[in-house]
């Protein structure tokens, strides 16, 4: 008679691992809230006046000194990563905005795994998911989870993934056991992202001036697009990949979307030309605007900046004839 092979017994964090693993994540790593190390460098980057218009990050350098504070009883997160596609073709449009709206789709898996956990434990677990929309530092976290390290253009990456990746945290009221911190630097002497940013916005590794940045100009930014800019944008109508393209990282790791990816290209975007779908913008009207992109990470920059954008994109490929746009004065 041969006994039965005893059961596997996992610790709590092995099971929310594999519990992370199951719901799709790539990656799945723990820390200890605490003190937050980077702090400082946050507080000086706002100084410097590189946050632009992004006027609600100001507002939190308070609670980003301290990652307990943003959930007050919280000890734990859990920090998470989802793979957007890397490996897709460059297009106008950058690769994480093509699809459904990452907030949702992170925040919906993250709220399962906060009600695996509590249905694990038997008992409520106080807890908070947040996916790039409160006071987190959350690159800190997620190095401090084991999770990458900061490269030179400011993404987390991770050695065998990229950067092309998503990060969530689920702040938790409940002690675990913390992964080892990510403390080595892989860039080495490579300057790739600085050296082939348009705009020069890398103004020294692993610092951004967000406000020469493409992607801010083109989401956060909310007048004209200033003109010594408009050239180096080129055919970009929303955001910009350029500083990952170049990453010897992503060209050896970055991965392709699986089939049925909540981040393939809705149908305005997939296959279309920067000409194509810059033409197709600038012909919306409210209605269609919120048909073509409903539940789209690109509301974020509303009608009024996609036709900006798409102006100045038609402009740089018809020598510069609608350099200086008329925008639109609703703003739906």
């Amino acid at each position: 008679m041969i006994a039965a092979p005893e059961a596997v017994v996992r610790s709590l964090e092995e099971s929310i691992r594999a519990q992370g693993f199951g719901l799709g994540f790539d990656l799945v790593g723990i820390t200890t809230l605490g003190r937050v190390e980077t702090a400082p460098h946050f507080e000086e980057w706002l100084a410097r006046g590189y946050a632009g218009e992004m006027h609600y990050l100001p507002k939190w350098a308070d609670k980003c000194r301290d990652s307990r504070l943003p959930y007050e009883g919280a000890t734990s997160a859990i920090v998470v990563a989802l793979d957007y596609g890397g490996a897709e073709p460059s297009g106008p449009v950058a690769r994480y905005a093509r699809g459904d709206d990452y907030h949702d789709v992170l925040d919906a898996k993250l709220r399962e795994l906060h009600a695996w956990i509590a249905a694990e434990m038997g008992r409520e677990v106080r807890g908070r998911a947040y996916v790039d929309t409160g006071p987190l530092l959350e690159r800190d976290l997620a190095r401090h989870a084991g999770l990458g390290w900061f490269g030179k253009n400011t993404n987390l990456i991770h050695p065998k993934l990229g950067s092309f990746f998503f990060l969530g945290a689920l702040l938790l009221e409940l002690d675990l056991a913390p992964d080892a911190p990510f403390k080595s630097d892989h860039c080495g002497t490579c300057t790739r992202c600085i050296d082939a940013c348009p705009t020069g916005a890398i103004v020294e590794p692993r610092v951004l001036d967000a406000t020469k940045c493409i992607s801010y100009l083109t989401i956060e930014a909310k007048g004209e697009i200033p003109a010594e800019f408009r050239e180096q944008i080129g055919e970009l109508i929303y955001g910009c990949d350029i500083c990952q393209d170049v990453c010897p990282w992503n060209e050896k790791f970055a991965r392709a979307l699986p089939e049925g990816s909540p981040f393939a290209a809705r149908e305005i975007i997939a296959g279309k030309s920067a000409r194509e779908l810059a033409t197709e913008i600038f012909a919306l009207d409210d209605e269609g605007y919120r048909a073509a992109f409903r539940n789209s990470p690109m509301k974020r920059a509303k009608l009024r900046g996609l036709k900006r954008n798409a102006a100045v994109v038609l402009g740089n490929m018809d020598g510069g004839r609608l350099r200086a746009p008329t925008l639109p004065t609703r703003n739906p």
